[in-house]
């Protein structure tokens, strides 16, 4: 009978694992690539079983103990066509469950409590919990508002339209251009082959320079954060306790709220990590009490 839970967040840019007891205590902690796995669906899977096996290592244990642990694994798309259910079907897990990165991020912000949460990375991802029911927002392509990937598009069809003198430019939107050396073609050209996790590249600039005072930084931003606020009013209800904000671009959008989602903001209890971990120790120790 298994004694470890494995937790594994598969993010647009990196994967990461942890092991754990069936008490919730973390013994060792991994990381391997990008996990998406609506692009590439078989690099995701090899970066989710490494990075589970680096934990494992980290744990001072074998990585051929992996096909004895209870995994979950937090990925978006999970929820897209069979996407899910086809690396579900690959893992090499005693016991694996694939679920959205939305689900992880909640149980993570929230724990088992009531409330939203607005997760920011490569990717975006909204959820909430009200009354034990879980509903939430957000995907890769056609969704992802105010994700790293998206502030990176945005800003380079910024540049492009700043070159051709469509719209107003900007030092950032030249500096853009500079770096693709002043021709429009490399940037389609880099646009029509790049991943998500390359888009989101530019993010931090896109921070940096708004809060400069560069307009079109600025003006990207501002809408980020009115998309954020537009998905967030779609969750929460009157009286909802609590929205907490996730992942690597969630400081760095606070300043941009709305008053009235800043008025309800509360610090998550842990991490989209932390969350994953969380499910797979609860599926462990219902398995233990099923096979008791």
């Amino acid at each position: 009978m298994t004694e470890l839970a494995i937790g594994i967040d598969g993010g647009g840019s990196s994967c990461r694992a942890a092991v754990a007891d069936r008490t919730g205590n973390i013994l060792g902690r991994g990381t391997a690539g990008p996990a998406n796995i609506l692009s590439n669906l078989e690099g995701s899977l090899e970066n989710i079983i490494l990075s589970a096996k680096e934990a494992l290592r980290d744990a001072a244990l074998a990585p051929e103990t992996v096909s004895s642990v209870s995994a979950v694994v937090g990925v978006a798309g999970a929820n897209v066509g069979d996407y899910g259910s086809r690396i579900e079907k690959a893992l090499p897990f005693a016991d694996g469950k694939v679920v959205t990165d939305a689900l992880i991020a909640l149980q993570g912000a929230l724990g088992d409590s009531d409330g939203a949460i607005g997760a920011f990375g490569t990717g975006s991802v909204y959820n909430a919990r009200r009354n034990g029911k879980v509903s939430g927002i957000g995907g890769f392509i056609v969704g992802d508002q105010a994700s790293g990937a998206r502030l990176g598009r945005d800003l380079l069809e910024r540049s492009l339209l700043a070159y051709d003198k469509v719209r107003a430019g900007s030092a950032l939107t030249a500096k853009v251009m500079a770096e693709f050396a002043n021709d429009p073609e490399k940037l389609v050209e880099f646009a029509h082959v790049a991943k998500p996790k390359d888009f989101a590249r530019y993010a931090p600039a896109v921070f940096e320079h708004a809060g400069s005072g560069d307009d079109v930084a600025a003006g990207i931003v501002r809408d980020a954060a009115a998309a954020i606020g537009e998905n967030l009013d779609a969750l929460i209800w009157p009286g909802c306790p609590a929205i907490c904000l996730l992942g690597g671009l969630a400081v760095a959008y606070r300043p941009w709220l709305a008053e009235r989602h800043l008025a309800l903001l509360a610090e998550p209890k842990g991490d989209v990590l932390q969350g994953a971990v969380e499910l797979a120790v609860k599926r462990l120790n219902v398995e233990t009490r099923g096979a008791a």
